[in-house]
Parts: structure tokens; C-alpha cells; sequence
């Protein structure tokens, strides 16, 4: 990469920089994968000197670096900088692209700035907006980027409240909302292992696929952020952004190229077709449910409404189930189940694609769709692939069981895998938006859950259903499921015995 650039990181003395951003920036520069010319500025409300804030960075390094190379930790710092600002001072803005304007110079920076906000979600109009009245959303002297961390918006109107904010002085190319599910290799490889291999691709539609499963499992419970998820519940905080998204790419039709618009465009075109979920349908489409106080592994743990931050009468949901369908040629007719939960098994995120049986019986053990074919897409933990098809067990007769054929990235013993903020920060550098949310895709995945949580927000007969931490949420949630004796994908049916790991 030749373009030198600024990387500007709003929110710097957060967990996210120390955690994720400036261990992902170190990563690309310690690969080469950086110009030679480049800046981090670092900015908040706490005062600290640039001395300062280099220390708290190399400790941070020190703990959250993804590399085995620590040599260059103490020249990577000498790229570090830091300004404090007040998120709504107008004269601050001026004063930061004064500053801005000092370390082009110092570094020799041809004007390339990229805006990183790492800030609560009430500041993700206000930046843009000030750094706009600064003059620093003009791309006159290099290019200016914003990256906007979710969740975009809290409903369908603040969505478009937000991106009526951010278009009134930005151009739709210079926004970058980051999911980092799609920084994930096992989420990208979705594409790879549709659109590169001739197996596949003629068997993805509604003639050989029963139905379709996306699973994303947390074995953890709120861990203190009780009153970020009052406001937000298992359906905002996975379904509609990371969950929708992997969906997307599950169902998407082949792009006619790999540029960020094809891709994007056949996104969008899925959410366009989502089958809108009604009023009257929420009661058999959707599922909630909320965790209370059980013994894991000889350890109480405490209910939901028992965390701090928590209201003691809460209704916010924990677990989300939805059943919808996909309205367009390829997918007509088959159901697609998300379900996402804390304080469940294990921590574990996979697509499911469940094939149709045979047309006839032939062998015992082939009696219904849970003996069928499938193929298991582990995003997390042990990723790799699955394929389980049918065997003829040894002996006389032609009894079948279902076998597996897996492939592990952990195989690949030469390859490193790289962290999902590292390929979107690299991505983004490098002017790269095929893995960031474009606004109608935001606003259609918005438009879909509305009714859903709106439903149980006003309707006090929808019932939310208790399931006791540590299990794979309300035993109801089974009745999704259309087919009589078929439930859900039970993945870790044999768990380490800390209950964190869940081999394909």
C-alpha cells in the first residue's frame, strides 16, 4: 500500500482501542501491509499527553497483541498521538484540524484521514456533523473516510434520523459502517465456498434445500453490561445487524463481479425479499426468551434480572428465534431460522444448510429430515466446514449412519488467521467497502424487525419464556421448526469440560 493516510480513533481510551483497534493497526504494520507514511491520532474527552497515551497503547500491546512479533512495538508507538477533545465543542474541531494538519507534516501525509468512532451511539451523528463544520469531511486535498461502530440507530425512525444526519455532509462512498462478523475468514469464505466450487452453487436453492439454520450461541452472560442491554436485547444487539448479515450472504445470488457494488447490491436484493413478518404472525414467527438463575457445573448463576443494571421486572429478551422466508425464485418456500441467546451451552456460530431427502426410502434409518445431508459453515469457535452424509454401517443389511467429512482452519498450520477488525481496517484503508453495511441495507434489516419488537414491546400476550442459564434457551423454541420430530442443531453435545470450546 502506498497511500499514506492519519487514522483517527474517536474513543481511544476505550476497551475497543486498547482491545481491538490498535492491536489490529500493529498487526497490518508489523505484515508490511502499511505505507511507509502514517499516524494514529488518538482522541477523547480524558486529558492525556501523547507520552501517556503511547504507554497505555504498548501495555496494550503487550497484553492483546495477535502477532508473535513484539521487536517493532516500540517504533509503532512513535506513531502514535493523541489529543484530548470535548465531543461538542465546535471550536475543538478546528482545533484537531489544526493538528491534523501539524502531523501531515511531520510524517508527510498527503491529506488521507480516516475517522474512526468508537464512542456511544449518541455521538455517531454529532462527530460527522462537527468534523463537517471543520471542513474535514472535504476530500479536496485526499480522501476522508468515516467508520461508524454498531448499532445504527435504535429503531426503523432513528435510522433514518441518523442517515438523513450523516448524508446531509457526507457522501455515501465515505461512510463505512463496521460489522466485524464480516471481518470473520469463515464468514467471508461463505462466498468462496458458494461461487469457486461447481458442488455447491447447482444444489443452493429451494429444489435441494429442506431449510436453512444460523445459530449464534454466547455461554456468557451480560458480564456487567446490564443497562447497555435493557436498551437493546438479543434481537437489536445480533439479529438485525451480524445475523441478518450472515444470512445475506447464505442466500445472496452470484455477483457478476467481486467490486464492493456487485456484492453489495445482491446483499441488498435479499433484504428487498425478505418476507415482511406481520402483526398477527409474530406470535408463530418469533420466539423470546430470558435466562434465569441455574447451577452450571456446580456453579449457581444468577438470573438476568438479577445482573446489575437490570430492572427486576425486565422483559428484555435474551434469546430470539425467528422463522421467515426469503420471497424470490431461488429461496421460495424455505425456512430460514436464526436463533441467537446468552448464557447458553457454549459459545459457538454456525450456518446450517439441512438438504432434502431422498425422493424414496431405500435403507433403515433414512425415516425422516434429521437423518438428511448437511452442511455445517462453523464461523466460530474450531472453524472449518462439515459435511455429514449417509454410510452403510459394517455388516449384514444395508443399516446407514450419518458420518462426517470436516476441514479445520487450524489445519492450515502455515496460515495465520487474521482478526476480524484487522481485515475491516485494512479494508477500509485501502478503500475496500465490500464488507461494510451500505444505508438502504441498514434501513431494510431495520424495516424487517420493527414489527417483531414492536410486537413485544405492546402486546402483553406474547409470551416471554424463562430457560435456565446454561441450556439452549425455552424448550419452545423447538416449535419453530415445521417438520414434526426435527428441531434445532444441537452442536456441543460433548463440551470441554469448561464449557467454552465446541468441536465441528
Amino acid at each position: 500500500m502506498e497511500e499514506s493516510f492519519i487514522y483517527v480513533i474517536f474513543g481511544a481510551s476505550g476497551d475497543l482501542a486498547k482491545r481491538k483497534l490498535i492491536p489490529a493497526i500493529y498487526a497490518l504494520y508489523v505484515q508490511n501491509l502499511l505505507p511507509d507514511n502514517f499516524a494514529i491520532l488518538g482522541v477523547s474527552r480524558t486529558k492525556y499527553s501523547d507520552d501517556a497515551f503511547r504507554s497505555n497503547m504498548v501495555k496494550a500491546l503487550e497484553q492483546f497483541n495477535e502477532t508473535n512479533n513484539s521487536d517493532k512495538i516500540s517504533e509503532f508507538a512513535e506513531r502514535l498521538h493523541y489529543s484530548a477533545l470535548q465531543y461538542d465543542d465546535a471550536k475543538a474541531y478546528e482545533m484537531l484540524s489544526k493538528r491534523l494538519s501539524v502531523l501531515e507534516k511531520q510524517h508527510d501525509i498527503q491529506g488521507n484521514t480516516m475517522f474512526y468512532l468508537s464512542t456511544p451511539p449518541e455521538l455517531y451523528g454529532v462527530i460527522p456533523q462537527k468534523l463537517a463544520a471543520a471542513g474535514l469531511n472535504k476530500q479536496d486535498k485526499g480522501w476522508k473516510r468515516v467508520i461508524i461502530e454498531k448499532p445504527f440507530g435504535y429503531d426503523l425512525d432513528s435510522a433514518l434520523e441518523l442517515k438523513d444526519m450523516l448524508l446531509e455532509d457526507w457522501e455515501e462512498e465515505q461512510l463505512y459502517r463496521i460489522d466485524h462478523y464480516l471481518g470473520k475468514e469463515t464468514v467471508q469464505n461463505l462466498l468462496v465456498t458458494r461461487f469457486s466450487n461447481g458442488i455447491f452453487e447447482p444444489l443452493w436453492n429451494s429444489r435441494h434445500i429442506h431449510h436453512v439454520e444460523v445459530t449464534s450461541s454466547e455461554s456468557l452472560g451480560v458480564e456487567g453490561r446490564g443497562g447497555y442491554y435493557e436498551r437493546s436485547g438479543a434481537l437489536r444487539d445480533m439479529v438485525q445487524n451480524h445475523l441478518l448479515q450472515v444470512v445475506a450472504l447464505t442466500a445472496m445470488e452470484p455477483p457478476a463481479t467481486l467490486r464492493p457494488d456487485a456484492i453489495r447490491n445482491e446483499i441488498l436484493k435479499v433484504f428487498q425479499s425478505l418476507r415482511p413478518i406481520g402483526k398477527e404472525d409474530v406470535k408463530d414467527a418469533a420466539l423470546r426468551g430470558q435466562y434465569v438463575a441455574s447451577t452450571i457445573k456446580g456453579l449457581e448463576v444468577p438470573g438476568y434480572r438479577e445482573e446489575e443494571g437490570v430492572q427486576k421486572d425486565s422483559t428484555t429478551e435474551t434469546f430470539a428465534a425467528l422463522k421467515f422466508y426469503i420471497d424470490n425464485w431461488r429461496w421460495g418456500g424455505v425456512p430460514f431460522y436464526i436463533r441467537t441467546g446468552k448464557r447458553l451451552p457454549t459459545r459457538v456460530t454456525e450456518v446450517v444448510i439441512h438438504f432434502k431427502p431422498t425422493p424414496h426410502s431405500l435403507f433403515s434409518g433414512q425415516v425422516d429430515c434429521s437423518t438428511c445431508n448437511q452442511l455445517v459453515l462453523r464461523i466460530q469457535p474450531d472453524e472449518g466446514i462439515l459435511m455429514k452424509f449417509g454410510m452403510k454401517i459394517p455388516g449384514a443389511g444395508f443399516e446407514v449412519q450419518n458420518v462426517n467429512m470436516d476441514f479445520h482452519y487450524s489445519d492450515l498450520a502455515n496460515q495465520r488467521m487474521p482478526s476480524a477488525y484487522e481485515r475491516l481496517i485494512f479494508d477500509s484503508i485501502k478503500g475496500d467497502s465490500t464488507l461494510f453495511a451500505r444505508t438502504e441495507e441498514v434501513i431494510e434489516a431495520w424495516k424487517f424487525v420493527m414489527p417483531v419488537l414492536d410486537a413485544w414491546k405492546n402486546d402483553p400476550e406474547i409470551p416471554l419464556h424463562g430457560y435456565p442459564a446454561g441450556t439452549w434457551g425455552p424448550e419452545k423454541a423447538d416449535d419453530l421448526i415445521d417438520d414434526p420430530g426435527m428441531t434445532w442443531r444441537y452442536p456441543c453435545k460433548n463440551l470441554a469440560s469448561d464449557g467454552t470450546y465446541c468441536e465441528l
